[in-house]
């Protein structure tokens, strides 16, 4: 008698090496080929951006640019606000009215290397407070009636007394 015994069989798996040389393979890369359709649109949107940055505007001249400026009739106040010790002052706050107001228009405040500027209306007089953590406020008068800009150099003193 015949005994019919179940025999497990397992079949391996068949791997196939790859044949062809990394040389042969053609590398993907992350820009596209010159003729594909993705690539011609980014080299026409290319070309008109070069075509409009080389445009001029049409009804103005050489000289014309300063003229048709919103800021041509602007007066600009650049200061340097330093310490008592000639550092530059980070962080000076300046408020700027019309001698003839109350209340303060303009204000600007100093970056780490302690220069400031503020756009203001020319033809008329200005009054710039300067002050700072530490320091005396400071007041001075600009005449914006000529000229197009004033340029000034702020030493700041410290206050007596408090936390500086």
């Amino acid at each position: 008698m015949e005994t019919s015994s179940t025999r497990m069989t397992t079949k391996k798996k068949r791997t196939t090496k790859r044949t062809s040389s990394v040389f042969l393979e053609s590398p993907r890369h992350p820009i596209p080929s010159l003729n594909h359709p993705i690539a011609r649109g980014m080299s026409r949107f290319a070309m008109l951006v070069c075509m409009l940055a080389t445009a001029r505007v049409p009804g103005t001249a050489a000289g014309d640019e300063k003229q048709n400026s919103l800021h041509a009739h602007d007066f600009v106040i650049f200061a340097d606000v330093y310490t008592e010790r000639s550092f530059a002052l980070l962080s000076a706050r300046v408020r700027v009215r019309r001698s003839d107001e109350r209340k303060f228009r303009w204000e600007a405040i100093s970056d780490t290397r302690g220069e400031l500027g503020v756009r203001v209306k020319q033809g008329a007089e200005y009054e710039l407070t300067i002050e700072a953590r530490g320091f005396k406020a400071q007041t001075r008068k600009i005449d914006a009636r000529a000229g197009n800009r004033e340029e000034l150099t702020i030493q700041m003193e410290p206050s007596t007394g408090g936390k500086p």
